[in-house]
């Protein structure tokens, strides 16, 4: 059995994971572990910017950008974890300048800054210029500076390594098991720290801009070990995913003056929200173009409606809401500049819809996008194991697949990209600091053999256990979650989602591959992540039941309204039987309010 000694493990190379990478390795021996090849990590897709108030283009302050996240999570942010990431921003995105992010450029060379949803000059309610950007590939430039950096400072990367198992000794973390790809050898890494910065989950649902890599495996392994998942009924559906394709629209179109329009050619947000229209927080704009094909206003009474950069609408829009330049004169967009500002977003749009959008409107809709809820953490990235704040040593959590909650019930477009290098760096400094303090843990005694029984056993099952196929449990599940845990949700439909995926789970028990081979079985890997899924369907459809409110990117149909005298307070969530499927634990802690008492979200 192949074992490695590191002081500090770090599982997933997206942003989050090289960012506690860079900084673990500068106090302690460090290793990334990835299924994937660092660059492919999901980070790569996030496109129209980093929120940071720099103030380069228009007066704006940190504490506008925290209230704004507050106000965005609608209310269930942790106002001390929001106040720390807004006014490390700044910082951090000067940080990644000076190791080499091509960040686009004003005309006197400093970081150029454009509107994003829900981000606002807090005096006057208009949008604010806050998100720093490489034209519509900024996760991607993130991505590759970072791994470069982590490169140059001599982390150790096992690419192609599939980590299933946490391992917990004594009460400590002390090390993880992980499949390699190429060989189909299980490795275990020993190691005094180890962080999950593995991604989301959206791939529980039918309609995502999630990669196919994104299936909750740190969230379902921690689930497995006993460890709560925090806020898991939060799940934000992005507004503008390319219609029955789910692949993302950045929302940095709508900053740069695209509207929505429906079937009946109308402008509707300014029903919804008649002060920033288009650039309302993201659950208010996915809920306002539901409601419009609810209604029938769908274009061709289908379940889209388009989304329109076309230069000659930008303009008319422009001057009907009296947006200016920062010249002060009238803005006027022209077809060059769309394509030179969104060249990705043109390019998939021609390649996936052969649809020119500079000639014509998108068809899209809201499509699952990102976990606001995961493992929970504290302000230093350490995972907490209850509602007192419990610390497991040597356990940390940071990116998506964490929550030590700034986003609350709904987060601010850019905000995932502050979240995982801000957070990133704080884990990787505790981590360095936490591992030359404490020595080793040992390691138990064949400590691959428990999750290799279970691999071995979905490999070699033949005969009546062998009667079910993943694929098939995979689309039940993902058209199940879409129809009843989506954009809307009552108590029939959560219920009805709880009793299926307790049937769904039952099936997984008699699951068969037909790859019975060791090297890259991506067969065997697609049944565990199918596994993972749906231990994370179910503790979300459990919390979203629960709930008795509407809340961010929570909308009970049969409980529309807010409910702060009851449901101020995030959930915690526990498998009972992860076999059966036969039960959720919730329990329940306050939110951290300081300043900023819950008020009605007027956009």
């Amino acid at each position: 059995m192949p074992t490695h000694q590191f002081d500090v493990v770090i599982v997933g190379a997206g942003g989050a994971g090289l960012m506690a990478a860079l900084y673990a390795s500068q106090g302690a021996k460090t290793c990334v572990v990835s299924k994937l090849y660092p660059t492919r990590s999901h980070t790569g897709t996030a496109q129209g910017g980093i929120g940071a108030a720099l103030a380069n283009l228009e007066e704006d302050h940190w504490e506008w950008h925290a209230f704004d996240t507050v106000k965005g999570s609608d209310y269930l942010g942790d106002q001390d974890a929001i106040d720390f990431m807004c006014q490390e921003a700044v910082n951090v995105v000067y940080e990644l300048e000076h190791m080499g992010l091509p960040f686009d450029r004003t005309a006197d060379g400093r970081i150029s800054q454009r509107p994003f949803g829900g981000h606002t000059n807090n005096t006057t309610k208009k949008p604010v210029r806050r998100a720093c950007h490489a034209a519509d590939r900024t996760g991607h430039m993130i991505l590759q500076t970072l791994y470069q950096q982590c490169i140059k400072n001599n982390v150790t990367f096992f690419d192609e390594f599939h980590v299933i198992d946490l391992l917990v000794t004594d009460g400590k973390v002390n090390g993880i098991v992980a499949l390699e790809i190429d060989t189909g050898e299980y490795h275990v890494f020993q190691a005094k720290a180890v962080c999950f910065a593995t991604g989301g989950f959206g791939r529980v649902w039918q309609i995502t801009s999630n990669a196919h890599a994104l299936t909750g495996d740190g969230n379902a392994i921690a689930l497995r070990r006993g460890i709560p998942q925090e806020d898991m009924e939060f799940f934000q559906f992005h507004p503008t995913g390319i219609w029955r394709m789910g692949i993302l629209i950045t929302e940095a179109v709508r900053g740069e003056g695209g509207v929505l329009i429906n079937g009946k050619g109308e402008r509707f947000m300014e029903r919804y929200a008649p002060t920033v229209k288009d650039l309302a927080s993201r659950d208010v704009v996915s809920r306002a173009i539901y409601l419009e094909i609810m209604q029938g206003r769908g274009v061709e009474g289908k379940d889209y409606v388009y989304l329109d950069v076309r230069p000659e609408t930008i303009n008319k829009y422009a001057e009907l809401d009296g947006r200016k330049g920062l010249d002060g004169q009238p803005i006027r967009v022209t077809a060059e500049q769309i394509e030179s500002k969104l060249p990705d977003i043109a390019d998939f749009c021609r390649t996936y819809l052969d649809v020119d959008p500079v000639k014509q409107p998108m068809p899209i809709q809201p499509t699952a996008h990102y976990a606001m809820g995961g493992i929970p953490t504290n302000l230093g990235g350490e995972v907490v194991i209850d509602d007192k704040g419990t610390v497991l040593p040597g356990f940390y959590a940071a990116g998506e697949c964490a929550c030590v909650s700034v986003h609350g019930a709904n987060r601010l477009g850019t905000n995932s990209l502050v979240d995982i290098v801000v957070f990133g760096k704080v884990a990787g400094v505790r981590m360095a600091a936490y591992a030359n303090q404490v020595d080793f843990t040992p390691l138990p005694p064949n400590p691959e053999a428990e999750i290799k029984a279970r691999l071995e056993g979905i490999r070699n099952a033949a005969g009546a256990a062998g009667k079910e196929n993943v694929a098939d449990i995979r689309r039940d599940m993902q058209l199940l979650m879409m129809a009843n845990v989506g954009v809307f949700r009552t108590e029939q439909l959560c219920q009805e989602a709880l009793d299926k995926l307790a049937e769904l789970k039952r099936r997984y028990q008699n699951i068969a591959i037909m790859d019975k081979g060791k090297r890259y079985n991506t067969e065997l890997l697609e049944a565990v992540e199918l596994g993972n899924l749906l231990d994370l369907a179910q503790v979300t459809a459990a919390a979203a039941l629960a709930r008795t409110e509407s809340r961010g990117g929570h909308a009970r149909d049969d409980h529309p309204k807010r409910d702060d005298a009851n449901w101020l307070k995030h959930s915690l969530a526990l498998l009972k039987d992860d076999v059966e499927g036969t039960g959720v634990e919730l329990t329940y802690k306050p939110v951290t309010v300081i300043k900023y008492q819950p008020k009605e979200r007027v956009y």
